[in-house]
């Protein structure tokens, strides 16, 4: 394996360990709490509020573009509405309370106000200045945000600066495969990593139509087989997927090094085990369905 190709792969061991932990408040009680305090109560609008707000008050046609998976039905169902209940100042401000809570309760009291957080932060925020804002909205968005004092809550702004720049160039592999919003969720659970595929379709409103037609275009295209696995030349397409995102990604972390890399890693997998072993997400998220 050539030393490119072992950086991406600890660029992407970094980034999992990271996102495994910032997402983590999307499926928290507390989210769920915070904004339900302002009046949003749909958990889909609740998932809208949380991480569409750093775009601030847009309508449906950005949110769609940039979530990319969603079914524009359903963001439109929600947006722009939504902002006539709570602000996106107010969203974002119910996300920072709610992420708090969430992992003073997953991580504990004395992992928050550990020297390793405080390490972690300063080498996850280091690893930011590595990203570029061009063609990337969500993490454009996000990148206005100030940075919180708390070292907890900074590591998470951090990881959620990452997650999105990945995300961001993620989307932009995706057009150039030629997949559509269902294609590659299709593909991307038919690897075994992907999400469950019944909670896919609930939260992003596609309907086992969709989700046939999607997997009846890639079998034309011979990406998928009669069985629904990935054929070789889907297993390909994916590998390839993943190594472009890998590329547009690689940024944050050759500014942070190979050291900083692997210690941000180290401190971060710890964070993301125990909030797993917290019970960070419900089972039924993961798995074929």
């Amino acid at each position: 394996m050539t030393s490119a190709a072992l950086e991406a792969r600890a660029a992407r061991r970094c980034h999992n360990a990271l996102n495994t932990l910032h997402s983590t408040h999307f499926f928290s009680p507390d989210l769920d709490r915070e904004l339900a305090a302002l009046g949003v109560r749909d958990p889909r609008a609740v998932n809208f509020a949380a991480r569409a707000a750093a775009l601030g008050r847009v309508g449906a046609g950005p949110v769609t573009a940039a979530f990319y998976n969603y079914r524009h039905e359903l963001v439109a169902r929600h947006l722009p509405a939504l902002w006539e209940t709570v602000s996106p100042e107010q969203a974002l401000a119910a996300r920072l309370r709610a992420v708090d809570a969430t992992l003073r309760r997953q991580l504990g009291e004395e992992t928050v106000a550990s020297p390793e957080m405080a390490e972690a932060a300063e080498l996850a925020l280091r690893a930011t200045e590595g990203c570029s804002r061009g063609a990337r909205p969500l993490y454009a968005a996000h990148a206005d945000l100030p940075v919180p004092d708390a070292p907890h809550l900074a590591y998470w702004h951090a990881a959620t600066l990452l997650r999105e720049h990945r995300g961001d160039g993620h989307v932009a592999a995706l057009l150039a495969a030629e997949l559509d919003g269902p294609e590659a969720l299709v593909t991307h659970t038919a690897t075994g990593r992907g999400m469950n595929r019944d909670w896919l379709l609930t939260t992003r409103s596609w309907t086992r139509e969709h989700w046939d037609a999607a997997a009846l275009r890639l079998r034309e295209r011979g990406l998928l087989d009669d069985t629904g696995e990935l054929t070789e030349r889907g297993t390909a397409l994916r590998a390839e997927i993943e190594a472009e995102t890998d590329r547009l990604d690689a940024g944050p972390y050759a500014r942070l090094g190979a050291e900083g890399v692997a210690r941000l890693t180290e401190l971060g997998t710890g964070f993301a085990r125990a909030a797993l072993a917290a019970g960070a997400y419900p089972a039924s998220v993961f798995g074929r369905g």
